[in-house]
């Protein structure tokens, strides 16, 4: 089972320290396209330094991208990014489980392409129900994501909604 990761969700659970436990706890593969990689370690800032170390460390796969018509057809016809387009054409061509994706036009282009996807807020959320984390820590993360992410405030709300619930 796979989950391919684009920039975006990698970056922010990046920034919102939340990566290593999630990759910890998944019963997944994890996996980025070269272009997300390249994307991600561009800079040198705590959140491309700690991809790069899960990278290292063999935690996250980084493979040769897929489909280039597809690739292309997907920038094209949808307006995606390359690292967007690069992870969705590799989660179809792998038949990954999942895309992780915070990107609103990925999110369009994976209902369109009926693949699963999730978001680093949903991630959260879910890490906190299952008792990885606690309210406080969620509380304090969510915070970084609501900072960091490019949400509508419907979909903060909702998340907050979630962690004070239960």
């Amino acid at each position: 089972m796979t989950i391919v990761f684009d920039a975006s969700t990698l970056i922010l659970l990046a920034k919102s320290e939340l990566l290593g436990q999630f990759l910890g706890a998944l019963k997944m593969e994890a996996v980025v396209p070269a272009a997300v990689a390249r994307e991600c370690m561009g800079k040198r800032s705590f959140d491309a330094l700690a991809i790069g170390r899960l990278i290292g460390e063999r935690k996250i796969k980084v493979v040769a991208a897929a489909d280039r018509r597809l690739f292309e057809r997907m920038r094209r016809d949808l307006g995606l990014g390359a690292g967007e387009a690069d992870a969705i054409a590799l989660a179809v061509a792998t038949e990954a489980q999942l895309v992780a994706t915070d990107d609103k036009s990925a999110i369009n282009a994976c209902k369109l392409a009926k693949v699963p996807f999730t978001t680093a807020a949903a991630i959260l959320t879910m890490m906190y129900e299952r008792g990885a984390i606690d309210r406080d820590e969620a509380m304090r993360k969510l915070a970084i994501l609501e900072r960091e992410g490019r949400y509508k405030k419907s979909m903060i709300s909702a998340a907050r909604a979630r962690l004070e619930a239960t």
